[in-house]
């Protein structure tokens, strides 16, 4: 009989062979591991996990041998005493292997007394026992440590419960003042192994770094890093939450032993090797592979980690390259991020009360005016929200432009070049409609299109949702520019008739995509869109309406059986296979291929910090053509 096991220390054992119970004398159960027996098995909980085991009524009678054997001579005689290959080894073989699957048990110490976790005093011992994969190696680790805490104020509250926090977890500490520090900070360095001692160095000192930082009625921890990072977090971390300072109050005396104790366990988990934290919590709203910041706030008291996209970027595991957003998934995990209400960049797209149906619109605020995104989806309106209002802001760093024709911003490249190119696209037809315009193009040749049977179904239902649904006297227009290798591209416009003729000036929406049905459903969703915008939010200053470029996203893996044409799932997989195409037919018309923007040198630091969070969190900055107009943004 062949028995796999997946925890360390295990090997696949046969008959005859060593297996899980001859090597389980290593291993002895963690610290603070709670057993529950159950008339047919046993619950055992431990630090972040748990595991129920279930069977038969001796179960819990297996379970209390080879707890004493955890507890006692690590199953030595009991291994001599179940044959290899019966049921009753196999049993527990099978538990050993789940108990390690589930970090349930640890390394026993080299020596059952005078260890050095026991020397680390007995807390931080059973704590390190309970979390660490090596228990002994962390607590010499901590053993061998020295922090420095650094305030403008060292007898303020932070620095003191900073330094009490470190001393009940065995670290050798010092407090300093550093008059450089900003009132209400501290900052807590750890020197690294072989490094000199951070109580000899200066402020700058290298090595792992933390600044706690307390404010009025809200506060933070950086995430680990270097001092120089660390500060830098601080000091951006620090701007974003002044604008969310409580007003009056006492300030709550829980707030600053929540904030040094927890920037005292970041850095003494840093030290002695531990996950952060922050990975402990869970939280799938955290982005894995960025850092997170541990804001505070007195009302309620309270503190959870927030993924942090700080503006300035020192070390070499901040600096490197994120990966592009590829998926919708992706990017909405990431629209959080950057609209964090605390430590967010942008303002978070909201339904509110704006209309859900036909079309889902959102509202967000610019620079203290109104945005209003809609698409087929409420999703897919948030993330063209988040793209237009940084386009806004980072446009605003080129010579004044404010975004309408400055760079454009999109859930990565592909997402990015479709919506660029889109644009560049409409300038085409306009100059090859007009006669004016040169290139490697045969020109735009007029494309009848009607509301007929045979037409794809999302044509035909947003246009149908804007004539008869909304009432809308509506004519489209449709016509095909031909590049010159061969691709051709479909450019829509939906606008209102007045007596029987299109009424000038009365555009209502526009399109440039790879069929002539895609560019009528994408015009005709835009025209429902500005329709329901004009109705319900009169107000907005600025209006984006939809694209096919989000589709290259939005594609799902697999449709279900039932989801034909007509469903916008289905509908946007289409799509996203004849993006591609469309994109190099796009670059052979317009002859342009986007390019990564930058912030000029003399952009203000606002918009540094977006550009920046915008690339941590995977989206791309283009730049885009001068002169050319907004088509996903309707005139207000």
């Amino acid at each position: 009989m062949t028995v796999d096991q997946a925890g360390p220390g295990m090997a696949t054992s046969q008959e005859g062979e060593p297996d899980a119970l001859d090597s389980l004398g290593r291993w002895t159960l963690r610290p603070g591991v709670s057993v529950t027996v159950l008339p047919h098995g046993v619950h055992l909980r431990g630090w972040i996990t748990s595991v129920t085991l279930e069977g038969g009524a001796g179960l819990p009678v297996l379970w209390g041998r080879l707890a004493e054997a955890l507890a006692g001579d690590g199953g030595a005689e009991l291994a001599r005493a179940t044959v290899a290959g019966s049921p009753l080894r196999a049993a527990l073989v099978t538990v050993i292997g789940q108990l390690h699957d589930h970090d349930l048990l640890v390394e026993r110490p080299a020596g059952e007394k005078g260890d050095a976790a026991g020397e680390n005093g007995d807390a931080a011992g059973q704590w390190l026992g309970a979390v660490a994969d090596r228990p002994e190696e962390a607590a010499a680790a901590l053993i061998r440590s020295r922090v420095r805490v650094l305030a403008a104020r060292p007898d303020g509250p932070l620095a003191r419960a900073a330094a009490r926090a470190l001393d009940r977890a065995g670290v050798r500490t010092a407090t300093a003042e550093a008059a450089d520090l900003p009132d209400g900070q501290a900052l807590l360095v750890a020197a690294e192994p072989g490094e000199p001692s951070p109580f000899a160095a200066e402020q700058d000192a290298e090595g792992r770094a933390v600044v706690v930082g307390l404010r009025t009625g809200v506060g933070f921890v950086t995430p680990v890093g270097s001092v120089g990072q660390a500060r830098a977090d601080a000091d951006g971390l620090a701007d974003r939450l002044r604008r969310r300072e409580a007003l009056g109050g006492a300030e709550h005396p829980g707030l600053p032993a929540l904030l040094a104790s927890s920037a005292a366990q970041r850095l003494v988990c840093a030290v002695a090797g531990l996950r952060d934290p922050s990975a402990e919590a869970g939280d799938a709203r955290l982005i894995p592979g960025l850092p997170a910041a541990l804001v505070a706030e007195r009302e309620p008291l309270r503190g959870e980690y927030r993924t942090w996209v700080g503006p300035v970027l020192v070390d070499a595991d901040r600096i490197r390259p994120r990966a592009d957003v590829r998926t919708l998934t992706e990017a909405l995990a990431r629209i959080p991020v950057l609209t964090d209400r605390l430590a967010g960049v942008l303002d978070e797209p909201d339904p509110g009360a704006l209309p859900q149906l036909p079309a889902a619109l959102v509202r967000s605020s610019v620079g203290g005016e109104i945005l209003v995104s809609g698409s087929a989806r409420a999703d897919l309106a948030r993330l063209e929200a988040v793209c237009r209002a940084a386009e806004l802001l980072l446009g605003k760093g080129e010579s004044g432009l404010e975004g309408e024709g400055g760079p454009v911003v999109g859930a990565g490249a592909v997402h990015a070049r479709g919506r660029a190119l889109r644009r560049a696209g409409a300038v085409q037809q306009q100059g090859a409609r007009s006669g004016d315009t040169a290139g490697p193009f045969g020109g735009a040749a007029p494309v009848p299109w009607s509301p007929e049977p045979g037409r794809h179904p999302q044509a035909l239902h947003w246009w149908s949702v804007l004539v008869r649904r909304l009432g809308v006297d509506a004519d489209v227009a449709v016509s095909r520019l031909d590049a010159s290798g061969g691709g051709a591209v479909f450019h829509a416009e939906v606008q209102v008739q007045v007596q029987g003729r299109t009424a000038t000036g009365g555009l209502l929406g526009t399109a440039v995509e790879a069929s002539a049905d895609d560019a009528v459903a994408f015009a005709a969703l835009s025209a429902v869109v500005e329709v329901q915008a004009a109705a319900d939010a009169p107000h907005a200053r600025h209006l984006v309406t939809p694209s096919g470029a989000v589709a290259s996203l939005a594609r799902p893996e697999a449709t279900a059986p039932w989801e034909d044409a007509g469903w916008t799932t289905a509908w946007l997989a289409e799509s996203a296979a004849r993006e591609p195409e469309l994109q190099e037919a796009l670059t052979a018309l317009t002859g342009w291929f986007p390019q990564p923007w930058e912030p000029p040198a003399d952009a203000d630091a606002d918009v540094r910090a977006l550009w920046s969070a915008l690339r941590q969190c995977g989206f791309s900055v283009l730049s885009a053509r001068p002169g050319n107009p907004t088509l996903t943004e309707g005139s207000r």
